[in-house]
């Protein structure tokens, strides 16, 4: 997997100061997109073992909430399988820190297994580790810039451990 950006401290993508990780990745194409230059696969530089150590370091700080990826698309099966693992890290490191994921898949994509564009052996482990999903595709005919965390009227902002109980999507409190 690649990625095209690592931002130390973001405060515009999830609640307090966050880093945030832009991987590379998308097969969406939504018109209007904010991050066209990630679509491509190869964008950017290659996610290695040096980032994930260099992003756990970032997150150590008591003034850091969480942890956001966004892209690109983080759920698109090939990147799963690169960010599963790394999960699984970030939380053994820093479990007290908060994550949050931007996907263009929808949460009923996401957890559906006949729904192979988007669903793997590693999404349910990954979802069970995150704590918001911001779902949906960005739709430039539902953009409302005064939208908290997201682009389009369209996206939802989901409380993943309560969706995952209830076996449907529940919505944030920060929706």
């Amino acid at each position: 997997m690649n990625y095209g950006e690592i931002k130390e401290i973001d405060i515009a993508n999830g609640i307090g100061v966050r880093v945030s990780l832009f991987v590379s990745g998308c097969t969406h194409h939504c018109k209007g997109c904010f991050n066209e230059m990630t679509w491509d696969f190869n964008y950017g530089k290659p996610f290695t073992k040096d980032e994930e150590d260099r992003i756990i370091e970032l997150l150590k700080p008591a003034y850091v909430t969480g942890f956001t990826i966004l892209g690109g698309e983080p759920m698109e099966p090939s990147n799963q399988a690169v960010l599963r693992p790394f999960l699984e890290r970030v939380k053994e490191a820093v479990p007290d820190k908060t994550i949050w994921v931007y996907s263009g898949y929808t949460w009923e994509e996401l957890i559906n297994p006949d729904y192979k564009r988007a669903h793997t052996e590693d999404t349910i482990p990954m979802l069970q580790m995150i704590d918001i999903l911001v779902d949906g595709e960005f739709m430039m005919g539902k953009k409302n810039l005064s939208l908290r965390f997201r682009g389009s009227e369209n996206q939802r902002i989901l409380d993943v451990r309560r969706s995952l109980t209830f076996k449907k999507p529940i919505l944030s409190e920060y929706m």
